[in-house]
C-alpha cells in the first residue's frame, strides 16, 4: 500500500468529526478504510472495507445531500452504515455511523454542513478514483 491516505468523507466541526479515510487497496477491487469518530464525549475508530459500488453509491448519497435530502450510504449492507439528517433551520446536520455487526454501536455527531462542504466532498471522492482506479 504505496499511496497515501485519503479522506473520503470529513465531516467536521466545533465539538466533533466523523472521517471515512482511505488507505490502501485489497485484493479484488475491494479498498481499506477507517472511520474514525471523534466528540468531547467519544473517539474511536473503526475498520471497514469499500467496494467500487460503495464508491458510486456515494455519488449518489453526495447528489442527494446536495439537493437537501437526508442520506443513508450502505444501509441494509454488512458494513457500517452512515446517515446524514439535514437541518432544514440551519447549517448543520446529525451524522450517524452505526456498527450493526460487530460492536453494535452506533454514534451521532452534530456538525456544521456549509455549501462549500460539497465541492470539496466530490473533489474527495475523485482523489480516491484517482489514487485507486477500480480494477477490471
Amino acid at each position: 500500500m504505496g499511496e497515501e491516505a485519503v479522506d473520503l468523507i470529513r465531516l467536521e466541526g466545533e465539538g466533533g468529526s466523523v472521517v471515512l479515510r482511505i488507505v490502501g487497496r485489497e485484493g479484488g477491487g475491494v479498498l481499506v478504510g477507517e472511520f474514525l469518530v471523534e466528540t468531547p464525549f467519544v473517539r474511536g475508530g473503526l475498520k471497514t472495507w469499500i467496494s467500487p459500488e460503495d464508491l458510486r453509491q456515494w455519488q449518489q448519497a453526495l447528489d442527494s445531500l446536495d439537493a437537501g435530502r437526508d442520506i443513508a450510504w450502505r444501509e441494509g449492507q454488512r458494513a457500517p452504515w452512515l446517515f446524514v439528517d439535514l437541518d432544514e433551520d440551519d447549517d448543520r446536520c446529525q451524522v450517524t455511523i452505526k456498527d450493526h455487526s460487530a460492536s453494535l454501536t452506533t454514534v451521532t455527531v452534530t456538525v456544521p454542513l456549509v455549501d462549500a462542504w460539497f465541492d470539496d466532498a466530490y473533489r474527495r471522492l475523485d482523489l480516491v478514483w484517482e489514487t485507486w482506479p477500480a480494477e477490471v
